[in-house]
């Protein structure tokens, strides 16, 4: 029993002896291989600067090209210049240390050296670490356009119930599709302008996105397909109208809700060749259409509800033409009398009397 109980006692001894040879090991080589870590630790600082480098590179021209970019590239741009600024300051002020000799300048600084090389390995794997995680295919994004917001609308009083007519039908979830059709020049792109930056400005938003596109008298599919695109962030790489129209429905089926203004319609658009979802196919998009001809958006479009824009009562106009001219004819009778002439000739057209 002697015999064994001491067996076991040089065994436990043994692996003790083991276990200390190998701490003893493992922290002497700080000081043995001491330039080894240093060396290392240059080398990932290094890799490290130039990947900072190539990463700042691609994000200046994201950002030329009008891109946001990606929070992760932010994200580890910032832990990279934390990791850099903290590790050189402390590594720096170690590798002083551990050149200052000791012993009358005999010999080197081992405790020195010991830290200098301990805190060079742990550097080196948190700069390895973030070398890794350097593996972006893209560093930007394509950035959604801010909406140009027109601040020069003319809220004439003979408007007003039409233009709160059409806000509330806008809220109306009976109500997909709105007409406003007028004369030329009666100030219909004007007033649906005035309604885009009244939804954009609000602080409930009706709508996630408000999108705005000219169709004109000659229609051009891939131009009106375009101008919707670049309001939600969408490049199209592909050429065909039908393939740009599937990805513009998809694109708009994303949205819970969304507003699609359609300007200046001389006859029926067919909605699903731009790639524009309605009805049962995406009842949170509402359209908002113009035209000087209400029987385009009643029979050729089937808007559930269409207003008329009006030309304005001579006051109105009279004024309107004054704030215009900024009065500049009201001391000289003959060129008062040469306005009112000008301004009947404009037949109270907004357009015409503000050219």
């Amino acid at each position: 029993m002697e015999a064994i109980g001491t067996g076991a006692a040089a065994n436990v001894s043994s692996e003790t002896a083991k276990g200390i040879f190998h701490q003893v090991k493992r922290h002497i080589r700080y000081v043995i291989f001491y330039q080894k870590f240093v060396d290392k630790f240059e080398q990932k600082h290094r890799t490290l600067i130039a990947k900072r480098t190539s990463v700042q590179q691609d994000v200046d021209v994201a950002e030329r090209n009008g891109e946001k970019i990606k929070a992760d590239v932010l994200d580890w741009r910032r832990r990279v210049d934390e990791a850099i600024t903290e590790k050189e300051k402390k590594v720096k002020e170690l590798e002083v240390k551990a050149t200052t000799k000791c012993f009358f300048g005999l010999c080197p600084n081992i405790k020195s050296r010991y830290q200098h090389s301990r805190k060079a390995e742990k550097d080196a794997a948190t700069f390895d670490e973030l070398i890794k995680e350097c593996q972006f295919e893209r560093v930007g994004y394509p950035d959604v356009a801010e909406p140009i917001i027109h601040t020069d609308f003319e809220a004439f009083k003979s408007r007003e119930e039409v233009f709160n007519d059409i806000m509330e039908s806008l809220k109306d979830a009976t109500t997909s599709m709105i007409g406003v059709y007028g004369m030329a020049g009666v100030g219909k792109t004007w007033l649906v302008k005035e309604v885009e930056r009244q939804l954009h400005e609000v602080e409930v938003k009706l709508f996630d996105s408000v999108v705005r596109a000219t169709v004109s008298q000659i229609p051009d599919i891939k131009e009106i397909q375009d101008q919707i695109a670049y309001s939600l962030g969408l490049k199209f790489e592909e050429n065909s109208p039908y393939v740009r129209a599937r990805k513009l429905y998809g694109r708009l089926r994303k949205e819970k809700n969304v507003l699609i203004i359609l300007d200046d319609l001389w006859k029926k658009l067919d909605l699903e060749e731009v790639g524009i979802p309605f009805g049962s196919q995406h009842k949170g998009c509402k359209i908002l259409l113009t035209s000087r001809n209400q029987n385009v958006l009643s029979n050729g479009m089937d808007a559930t509800k269409t207003f008329v824009i009006v030309d304005l009562d001579d006051e109105e106009a009279w004024e309107f033409f004054k704030k215009m001219a900024r009065d500049s004819f009201e001391s000289d009778e003959e060129l008062r009398s040469t306005a009112i002439k000008v301004a009947k000739k404009c037949a109270r057209l907004p357009l015409a009397l503000a050219t």
